[in-house]
């Protein structure tokens, strides 16, 4: 039975209806809540675990059986005391208590009635204040039974999505008849803050209770929502999922029944199996890739190892192990390639053909290393491109400039992350034949560092004892690659080691002279440089004179590459006339509109390069970038004796000199030269440009000529260049790139050249068209060299 005004649980005794409040204590001991509030109006258990608890429930059942729950302020207190707990709480009768093993209790409360503490009289536990028991307020109106029907009709929308919802939950929920209790209910089963129950359980007005309550329903609707929505999403993935598992184990069927590869990895076993099946490897090589082959077979894809071995079985499969064709070629065929790509080398092509000749006669490809040694752009390159369309095989070039690990020739062992195989087996992988040309490009720039020396490394790849085996680091198998014809490309060979130089046949390529760069531009360079910049076969003439400036005034280097940029340049602003100017006529070019197109000459013709005066002698130089004329002078100051040497000078030409000064101070006397001369002058030796770096020895009769004629105060021969090594005693030694240094003198007009006895032999290297017009008069003494010039 209950009482509508007042909304208080009535108890009947002594066939009297009393409120329950009036039998509620007016002091009650209080136990702290550090979780949520408990609700008026429920009938549920709870756990006292702590001491201090257990002690308070004791003297509770032994009293009334009624004490007080309260929420503390802080979550985080263990112990809160009386001053630190909420003013509104819950008050509550034990129905059961049940003592648990570890000395806590387990009892069964019913939540009574709302109470507010009016003063604490114990604040340390247990806590004891004196309550007063409130009603709730305003639960009559039509706007509460709205409100009612709304919070029934939202929790039951929420509880019929949601399984946490109990039946006997909802069943509570329909036959609470309080709309008080309904607000209070449905708060202690939503998910809301402690501090938002705290509050809810503070209101006494029921409609704004319940407006309150009906907000938060709101919020676990949408976040119900939600929830529904990730769910959904996820069981549509789970679902796909599923059906492609379903699919792929259905396809695997087929497959099985078809006797085709299950799946992917199955796909590429068989793949490389068949692969391998069909190469020519020796016991050792199958042994370890069958071993590899089933290692494979065995592991599971997603490991990391996997894609490891397969990369690595994939590599072995790529490669050409099996034996290369004979070779088959017509040496008149390869002398006619070579004459169509390449205009002069006569002796190149010579040595080249001579070295065809043999591997024909010999049927064995084996041991076969060359190497081109020459300035840049004299066609080192184009020449090992044309040996490979001659013996009708692949090309694969690759450049070692710079290049500073060897790991880059030997490859990387697989153990590293992104290992790969060196450039030799890179090459083999994409040109798949056993017996391509490789060209080393640019094998004088080797480096060396901390990660080890590419030259070492290249020593066992150009050894035809040791590349039969040749040993990857990535692969660790024997491979032969001495089917490879190797062709080296280098400026100079100082910088190559000796022990490489060794394992290779060095053929020289000596720059051109003017005629041979205007042949060479009619044939190929002009054709190439008019197709380049769109321009029609006729459309540009060029005269000899006009090539001949080109060559002498803008690109007078041994090689060819500076004459085709000057060509590319004057086409490329006869384009522009073309299109802007509406230029059809064919151009014919004259020495004078070079300046137009090219601007002022690089180079023109110095006078410095015939002694002018006593001191000065002209003499020739070998550079990596072919011969050169230099112009050494020799000036006296009056004072201290001394010896002074400029013009960036390596110690060997420092020691030339040296012996220079000391054979003419000794022989001085001899001819005319005061015995005082060299005591009371200091000597200044000086060799242009002073920004180039010079060495070697071959400078040593020009330095003694200059010193010579600054003492005696003759000026020496016009038109007369020389090279020679002095020695101490005043012989005359042989010197090295005499093709070179002629080259450069018939460029700079030089008609004379006086040159070692012991190269006289070298002269029959030389073309007769480039010796022609120069007088060459051998020397074996300084004596020798000095009567010629004076």
């Amino acid at each position: 039975m209950s009482d509508k005004t007042n909304n208080n649980t009535a108890v009947i005794t002594d066939n009297q209806i009393l409120p329950a409040d009036q039998l509620l204590p007016g002091k009650i001991f209080l136990l702290p809540l550090t979780g949520k509030p408990i609700f008026p109006g429920l009938f549920t258990p709870l756990v006292i675990g702590d001491e201090k608890g257990v002690d308070l429930i004791e003297q509770t059942i032994s009293g009334n059986r009624i004490f007080g729950l309260v929420l503390s302020k802080d979550a985080d207190l263990q112990e809160p005391e009386g001053d630190q707990l909420f003013r509104v709480g819950t008050a509550a009768k034990i129905i059961k208590k049940i003592n648990l093993p570890d000395g806590g209790l387990n009892i069964f409360i019913s939540t009574l009635k709302r109470f507010e503490i009016k003063k604490i009289i114990s604040n340390s536990a247990p806590i004891t204040a004196a309550v007063e028991y409130v009603d709730d307020v305003n639960y009559e109106s039509d706007e509460v039974k709205a409100y009612t029907r709304s919070l029934i009709s939202e929790m039951k929308q929420i509880s019929q999505n949601n399984p946490l919802f109990s039946e006997e939950m909802r069943l509570n929920m329909v036959n609470i008849d309080q709309p008080g209790k309904i607000a209070d209910f449905i708060t202690s089963i939503l998910n809301i803050d402690r501090e938002d129950q705290q509050k809810i359980l503070e209101t006494r007005d029921v409609r704004e209770r319940m407006e309150q309550v009906l907000l938060f329903i709101k919020k676990e609707q949408e976040l119900l929502r939600i929830q529904q929505k990730i769910q959904k999403q996820l069981n549509e993935k789970i679902e796909k999922s599923q059906r492609e598992y379903f699919l792929k184990e259905q396809l695997k069927t087929i497959r099985e029944e078809l006797g085709m590869p299950v799946d992917a990895k199955s796909g590429e076993y068989q793949r490389f199996k068949d692969s391998i099946e069909k190469l020519d490897l020796d016991a050792e090589v199958r042994e370890q890739v069958d071993q590899e082959l089933e290692k494979f077979k065995l592991m599971d894809p997603n490991a990391s190892e996997f894609v490891v071995t397969r990369n690595y079985l994939d590599t072995i499969v790529s490669l050409p192990w099996n034996e290369p064709k004979p070779e088959e070629f017509d040496l008149q065929k390869a002398a006619k390639i070579l004459d169509a790509d390449h205009y002069g080398l006569e002796d190149v092509k010579d040595r080249i053909l001579e070295f065809l000749a043999v591997r024909q006669l010999k049927k064995d490809a084996k041991g076969s290393i060359i190497c081109l040694v020459g300035p840049p752009g004299v066609g080192k390159t184009s020449v090992g491109k044309s040996i490979a369309r001659a013996l009708g095989k692949k090309f694969f070039r690759f450049s070692v400039g710079g290049m500073r690990d060897e790991a880059e020739i030997k490859g990387h062992r697989r153990t590293y992350v992104g290992a790969m195989p060196g450039k030799i087996i890179q090459g083999l992988k994409i040109i798949k034949t056993k017996d391509p040309v490789f060209m080393i490009d640019e094998i004088d720039k080797l480096g060396a560092s901390y990660q080890g020396d590419p030259s070492s490394a290249l020593l066992e790849v150009l050894d035809p004892e040791q590349n039969v085996a040749f040993r990857d680091h990535y692969l660790d198998l024997p491979f032969d690659v001495s089917n490879i014809l190797f062709i080296a490309t280098a400026n100079t060979l100082d910088t190559i080691p000796r022990p490489l130089i060794d394992r290779m046949e060095i053929i020289q390529l000596s720059g051109y002279i003017a005629e041979e760069k205007l042949a060479i531009a009619r044939r190929y360079l002009i054709p190439k440089s008019l197709e380049r910049a769109g321009l029609a076969k006729n459309q540009v003439k060029y005269s000899k004179s006009v090539l001949l400036r080109i060559a002498n005034g803008y690109a007078r280097e041994a090689g060819m590459r500076n004459f085709e940029k000057a060509l590319d340049k004057i086409h490329r602003k006869i384009a522009r006339k073309i299109i802007l100017e509406g230029l059809t006529e064919p151009i014919s070019m004259t020495p004078e509109s070079l300046v137009e197109y090219l601007g002022q000459p690089v180079f023109r013709h110095e006078k410095l390069k015939a002694p002018q005066k006593p001191g000065m002698a002209i003499g020739l130089a070998w550079t990596s970038f072919g011969g050169d004329v230099l112009v050494i002078e020799a000036v006296s100051n009056p004072g201290s004796e001394g010896f002074k040497l400029t013009g960036q000078m390596g110690e060997v030409m420092q020691e030339s000199a040296n012996i220079a000064y000391t054979y003419v101070r000794h022989i001085a006397v001899k001819h005319g030269v005061p015995a005082e001369f060299f005591e009371k002058n200091s000597i200044h030796l000086h060799i242009p440009a002073g920004a180039t770096p010079k060495d070697g020895p071959s400078a040593g009769i020009t330095m003694a000529s200059a010193l010579l004629s600054l003492a005696t105060g003759k000026k020496l021969k016009t038109n007369t260049a020389m090279t020679g090594e002095l020695s101490l005693a005043g012989s005359v030694l042989p010197i090295g790139g005499l093709k070179e240094k002629t080259i450069a003198a018939r460029r700079n007009g030089i008609r004379t050249i006086i040159i070692p006895l012991q190269n006289e032999h070298d002269l029959a290297e030389i073309p007769e068209h480039v010796k022609k017009g120069i007088n060459f008069i051998t020397a074996e003494t300084m004596e020798e060299v000095i009567e010629v010039l004076f």
